[in-house]
């Protein structure tokens, strides 16, 4: 899951050497923090948010199917 957020993201940015993430693991729920260079915030994001929000759906159903904790992608500024 990881490495397919990770490949997603840096084909969408300018920087994707400044593309990280990080994982926080609750009892309940697998949530991947996202830190992208300046300026490619609004890349990630997305018209209207669509890209971001497209990815979160990607990133729920994938877990979904693999069984186990809810996941969550988070933009971190």
């Amino acid at each position: 899951m990881l490495e397919f957020i990770e490949k997603a993201i840096k084909l969408l940015v300018d920087k994707p050497d400044e593309v990280k993430i990080d994982i926080v693991e609750t009892d309940q729920r697998l949530i991947y923090e996202l830190k992208v260079g300046d300026g490619d915030y609004g890349k990630v994001i997305g018209k209207s948010g669509r890209n971001i929000s497209a990815l979160r759906t990607l990133v729920f159903a994938i877990n979904a199917k693999e069984g186990g904790k809810r996941a969550r992608l988070d933009v971190i500024d």
